[in-house]
């Protein structure tokens, strides 16, 4: 199969675009022939990307992209719930192998079937930010109907489905953006949107009962003033996963796989009550233009891959 795919540790700008052996499935999984995968820059700097779940480093080739949209091609033993033609969407072990090439496998629990509305483009979109969402606001944070939810980096692949869930679950939400997607993010349901560039948050918010942060950094230290007691915080800036500091490190989340989850989340996009949002599609073969893309930042969602395959 073609694929995307490392050699050693590096960046983006040292994938090769070639020829890998197709994965076949074992018990539990399925193949996928793979349509389209979104890029998340910061994977690169992931601990699953060059390790094994043992700890030790990770064999290459490494392959990218850990979500993705697609058809089941194949079904491995024990893997129920799909058959070999279904359209499906989900994540893959962040251990293994991921979607930047034209077959990939994936546990059938970590899938669901691909909501009708939307192409491949947009499904690949959806995996990890909108999981990222849901489990952020409804398991770590546990929002309730009426809290005040300030978001930051809203207009991101994340940021856009937290605003959309927030809101839907009957929350005040507040967004921080560029001027540039006031409106967008108010068509998304944001009671508010305060322009970061001009106005600093915490001179306009407090007591807030949840800060969802997209960005770290000094926007994260600067989010802990405007919580009132016992408000939450949840950030899924990287930087924050092996922060020394207790209250950072326990706002931290890593995403899961749950393909239930994913169920639900394409009913709520096929009733139209969740957008998706895409910032670009570039062909598997221009990978590097797709990630120098994707790390400019200020995009509405994030930049997919798509897999044009040959046969």
């Amino acid at each position: 199969m073609k694929a995307a795919y490392l050699t050693h540790k590096a960046g983006a700008e040292a994938l090769i675009f070639g020829d890998q052996a197709t994965p076949a499935p074992k018990a539990g999984e399925v193949l996928v022939r793979v349509h389209a995968t979104a890029i998340t820059p910061s994977e690169l700097d992931w601990y699953p990307t060059f390790h094994l779940a043992s700890g030790a480093e990770r064999p290459f080739p490494i392959v990218l992209g850990h979500e993705f949209s697609g058809v089941i091609e194949a079904l491995g033993a024990e893997a129920t719930g799909f058959q070999v033609g279904d359209a499906v969407y989900g994540l893959n072990d962040w251990f293994a192998n991921g979607a930047q090439a034209e077959y990939v496998v994936a546990p059938a629990s970590m899938l669901a079937h691909k909501p009708v509305t939307l192409d491949h483009t947009h499904a690949a979109a959806v995996p990890i930010s909108a999981l990222t969402a849901w489990q952020g606001l409804f398991e770590k944070a546990r929002l309730q109907r009426g809290e005040w939810v300030l978001v930051h980096g809203a207009a991101g692949g994340v940021g856009q489905f937290v605003v959309q869930l927030a809101k839907q679950h009957g929350a005040h939400v507040i967004a921080t953006a560029s001027a540039a997607n006031k409106a967008f993010l108010q068509a998304l349901g944001a009671d508010a949107v305060i322009d970061y560039r001009s106005t600093r948050f915490e001179k306009a918010v407090s007591n807030i009962e949840v800060v969802f942060d997209a960005v770290g950094g000094e926007t994260l230290e600067r989010s802990w003033s405007v919580l009132k007691p016992g408000g939450r915080l949840v950030t899924i800036a990287a930087s924050s996963a092996d922060s020394a500091e207790p209250r950072v490190h326990d706002a931290f989340l890593l995403v899961r796989a749950d393909g239930g989850q994913l169920a639900e989340i394409g009913r709520r996009i096929d009733s139209d009550a969740l957008r998706v949002m895409t910032a670009g599609a570039f062909p598997l073969q221009s990978v590097h233009v797709a990630y120098h893309h994707a790390e400019r930042g200020g995009k509405q969602g994030k930049v997919v891959l798509e897999i044009i395959h040959q046969n």
